[in-house]
């Protein structure tokens, strides 16, 4: 097992989806959807532990492999103990080259709340 291997945990994406509200409306609901690994690591820059201590949430850099390709926006949850993340950018901007020895993708993502 490889070291990034080692520090992979699991973590499954959140859909939103929409709900009849009994209403003639609807509400949102958030499910789990599909299961992935990740590598989830704050960011402890002097930058970012300013930017937390004026109220920004605490921001995360996530390691996938390339198969899990995140989305700007994406929502998902840290198994382990249920945090939930919110992607800040596009897995795309930083992969490794195909002939790489490892294929994943880094994205950045802040720790969110679902919204009620």
């Amino acid at each position: 097992m490889s070291l990034i291997e080692e520090y992979m945990t699991s973590c499954v994406l959140m859909d939103k989806r929409s709900v009849p509200d009994g209403l003639g409306g609807f509400t949102y609901e958030w499910v789990d959807g599909a299961a992935f690994t990740a590598a989830i690591v704050k960011d402890t820059s002097m930058q970012a532990r300013i930017a937390e201590k004026d109220g920004v949430t605490e921001l995360y850099t996530i390691t996938v492999y390339k198969g899990a390709a995140l989305a700007f926006h994406d929502v998902f949850r840290r198994v382990s103990d249920g945090a939930i993340f919110r992607v800040t950018s596009n897995v795309t901007d930083s992969e490794t080259p195909e002939r790489a020895t490892f294929q994943i993708g880094q994205v950045t993502a802040e720790k969110w709340v679902i919204p009620a």
